[in-house]
């Protein structure tokens, strides 16, 4: 094949673990400010009503959840990663990483927000938890479907015909 250095060149790796670096980086960053807002919000909420400190801490085991889908698909591209690539599999690393980094980031923002605002409304009106759940489940959502996109991503990066 002559065409093969232009489908293969000596920097299609790069692109690969752009992607496994931005899929854990972008959800750590969302999980940690999920994680930090809604853990500020507890901390203010356990102060008046400490009996329920242990119910609403369901905002931060959320948020750290996100993160566990950033280190999935991290770990998937990682494995795919080689010295002599094509570039489209480095493109569709990076895709995968990408999607599943800045979801997660989306993701996690939503939690530490409502997580924040949620259990602070829960400690003066306790009827409100349930809605604060749903809302948490939408947030959480988002991150899955980034984590989807990812995945579906990630087996396409495999699937190419040219070979180095």
């Amino acid at each position: 094949m002559a065409d093969t250095p232009n489908l293969c060149p000596v920097y299609a790796p790069v692109f690969g673990a752009l992607g496994c670096t931005s899929a854990i980086v972008f959800t750590c960053f969302g999980a940690a400010y999920g994680t930090a807002k809604a853990g500020t919000g507890l901390s203010a909420m356990g102060v008046l009503r400490p009996d329920l400190v242990m119910k609403a801490i369901v905002p931060i085991v959320m948020a750290g959840i996100i993160g566990i889908y950033g280190l999935v698909v991290s770990v998937l591209i990682s494995d795919g990663l080689k010295q002599e690539m094509a570039l489209f599999t480095g493109f569709i690393q990076l895709g995968a990483g990408l999607s599943v980094g800045l979801a997660g980031l989306a993701a996690g923002f939503a939690i530490g927000v409502v997580g924040d605002a949620g259990v602070r409304a829960t400690a003066q009106q306790p009827r409100l938890y349930v809605g604060m759940i749903l809302i948490l489940i939408f947030a959480e959502v988002l991150g899955l479907y980034g984590l989807i996109v990812g995945l579906i991503l990630n087996t396409k990066a495999s699937g190419g015909d040219v070979k180095c």
